[in-house]
C-alpha cells in the first residue's frame, strides 16, 4: 500500500490568502494578513488530513527556459506588492514549524517541480493542493489535485473523472487542449476563435494538436482546419510552453523530499505571538486542546489580548 503525500504550491495559497480580505497588520505596523491566512490553512490541513508525508513547494528565480520560448512569458503580471513581499519571510517560518519541507530548484516554477515529484515518488499517493489547471495534466490514477474552496467546501478532489467533468477531456489530452485556448495571465496566445467546447469537441474527435497538424484532411471543419494549419507553429510552442518539465535535483530525488515532521506547536505559537494572530493563536490551542496534545507551559501562549488592527477572517479555512 502507497504512502501518501501532499504536496502545497506556495504561491498559489499564499496569493489567495493575501487577496481573501483586506490588509491586516499588527501593533508593530507589520503586514500579517497573508501569513494569517497561510497559518489557518496549514492547520486546517493538520485537522482535516494529519499529513505524515507533504511539502511546500516555492517558485524561484524566472521560468528560463519558458522565456526563452516566449520573452513576453508573463511579462504581464505585477510585480508583488510590496505588502505581501515583506510578509514571505515569515510564511516560511510558519511553513517549518509545521514541519513542511520547503521545495525548490533555481530558475524552475513550483508547478515543475510538483509535477517532478509526483513523477519520481511512485511509492506515493500524491495529493497536489492547487488550483491550477496546468497541474490537471499529471493527473492519473496515484495522482490527484484538492482543489482550494471556501471553508464550507473545503478542498475538492479532482481525479481522472473530474478532469473530464471539468474539461472533457482527459488529463493527457490537457497540454493540447490548453494549447488551443492560450493563457492570458501567462501571455500564451490562443487559438483565435476557439474555446473551451470548440477544442474539447477537436480533441475528442481527432485525439491530439499533432495529429490534426500531420493529417489536416481529417478536418471536416473548414475554418478550424485553416486555423490549425495556418497557427501551427504557435500551438507546438504552445504545447513546450504548457508541458511541465518533471527532471528534479538529486537532492529532491530523496524520499526526505516529502518527509514532513510533526508541527512544532511550541514554534508556531511563538511566531503567531510575536505576530499578534490572536484569533489564530486560539484556534491552535482549541486544537490542542481537542486532541489532548501538551507543550511546554513556556512555550504555550494564550492567545488573549487586543486584536491586530484590521482583523479579518479571509474566505478561506
Amino acid at each position: 500500500m502507497n504512502k501518501t503525500a501532499y504536496i502545497i504550491d506556495a504561491f498559489a495559497q499564499i496569493f489567495r490568502a493575501y487577496y481573501a480580505g483586506p490588509l491586516m497588520n499588527n501593533s508593530k505596523g507589520e503586514f500579517t494578513n497573508a501569513v494569517f491566512g497561510f497559518a489557518r490553512f496549514l492547520l486546517f490541513m493538520e485537522k482535516n488530513y494529519t499529513p505524515e508525508y507533504g511539502a511546500v513547494v516555492f517558485d524561484k528565480g524566472k521560468a528560463v527556459e519558458r522565456i526563452e520560448l516566449l520573452p513576453e512569458y508573463k511579462a504581464n503580471r505585477k510585480p508583488m506588492p510590496d505588502e505581501l513581499r515583506v510578509q514571505i519571510d515569515n510564511i516560511r517560518k510558519i511553513v517549518s514549524a509545521f514541519g513542511y519541507p520547503i521545495i525548490e530548484e533555481e530558475n524552475r516554477e513550483a508547478d515543475d517541480v510538483i509535477a517532478g515529484i509526483a513523477k519520481h515518488f511512485t511509492k506515493f499517493d500524491i495529493y497536489i493542493i492547487s488550483a491550477d489547471k496546468d497541474i490537471a495534466q499529471v493527473i492519473d490514477d496515484r495522482v490527484k489535485m484538492l482543489i482550494p474552496g471556501t471553508p464550507k467546501k473545503g478542498l475538492a478532489l479532482r481525479g481522472f473523472n473530474e478532469v473530464v467533468e471539468k474539461f472533457k477531456v482527459t488529463p493527457s489530452q490537457i497540454i493540447d487542449y490548453l494549447a488551443m485556448l492560450g493563457d492570458a495571465s501567462d501571455n500564451i496566445p490562443g487559438l483565435q476563435g476557439v474555446g473551451q467546447v470548440t477544442a474539447a469537441k477537436l480533441l475528442n474527435e481527432y485525439n491530439s494538436i499533432e495529429n490534426m497538424i500531420n493529417n489536416p484532411d481529417i478536418i471536416t471543419n473548414g475554418k478550424i482546419k485553416h486555423k490549425i494549419i495556418t497557427n501551427a507553429d504557435m500551438l507546438r510552442k504552445n504545447i513546450k510552453l504548457i508541458k511541465l518539465t518533471t527532471h528534479l535535483s538529486e537532492e529532491h530525488l530523496k524520499e526526505s523530499t516529502v518527509g514532513k515532521r510533526t508541527p512544532n506547536w511550541g514554534n508556531i505559537l511563538e511566531i503567531a505571538e510575536n505576530l499578534e494572530l490572536k484569533t489564530f493563536i486560539r484556534s491552535v490551542n482549541l486544537y490542542l486542546e481537542g486532541k489532548n496534545i501538551t507543550i511546554k507551559d513556556s512555550n504555550k501562549i494564550s492567545g488573549k489580548g487586543k486584536e491586530p488592527k484590521q482583523m479579518y477572517t479571509p474566505d478561506m479555512f
